[in-house]
């Protein structure tokens, strides 16, 4: 598996956190009294561990055990491992109890689901997760990193293998929002698309990323 790679791992442990959602977790946790965080997908921690680094409780999840190994040597050489926990699983099937946490992160996993169907069981694997009102931050691939001419897999609305030959989810933001809104999560504003292609631009580089904030009805 290429994400066990210790390259990668190395690449991951090193990685600066989302400076972005880390503005988030400073606002959830002034006006919202945010004290408990999941991480789905927390890879090497390097959103996990700075966000425990605030003072919070976090529970990462990945479905690779030397993310997670890297992750929790993060969090002890930083302070934080008593406010930490890494569990092994997969994004659709989260070992841990309904409406838990404060604050929801799922920061390059769900783009991961190679089906709509392992997409939205993820999603709603959030909602169960999130307590009525719970924050969620949202980083994920955008269906503008592909070509106007790209075809999804057969049978699938939104999976595509153009980019990295394997099936992955590129949404558009009417698909991201109709998702999450079937979910019951509800934007706090305007999502953010990084790294659009500029007019005229003939190769693309890395993902186009959709980021924002959703929340959890009650």
């Amino acid at each position: 598996m290429r994400w066990a790679d210790p390259r990668t791992v190395e690449g991951f442990r090193r990685s600066e956190p989302n400076a972005t959602l880390l503005q988030f977790v400073e606002s959830e946790r002034a006006h919202a009294g945010v004290r408990s965080v999941l991480d789905i997908g927390c890879g090497a921690g390097r959103n996990a561990v700075p966000i425990a680094a605030r003072g919070l409780r976090v529970v990462g999840t990945d479905l690779v055990r030397p993310m997670l190994v890297a992750a929790a040597e993060r969090g002890r050489t930083e302070g934080v491992g008593a406010r930490t926990l890494w569990a092994q699983a997969p994004m659709d099937h989260l070992p841990v109890p309904d409406r838990a946490f404060d604050l929801v992160v799922a920061h390059g996993i769900w783009n991961l689901a190679s089906s709509g169907a392992q997409f939205r069981r993820a999603v709603a694997e959030a909602a169960r997760a999130g307590r009525p009102g719970a924050g969620l931050f949202v980083f994920t691939f955008s269906r503008n990193t592909l070509g106007p001419d790209a075809l999804p897999v057969a049978g699938e609305s939104f999976v595509f293998t153009q980019f990295a030959g394997e099936p992955q989810c590129f949404l558009t933001e009417a698909e991201l929002l109709g998702e999450l809104e079937a979910a019951g999560f509800e934007p706090t504003g305007p999502l953010t698309e990084h790294n659009l292609p500029r007019p005229g631009q003939l190769t693309r580089g890395g993902p186009v990323i959709f980021e924002g904030a959703f929340r959890l009805r009650g």
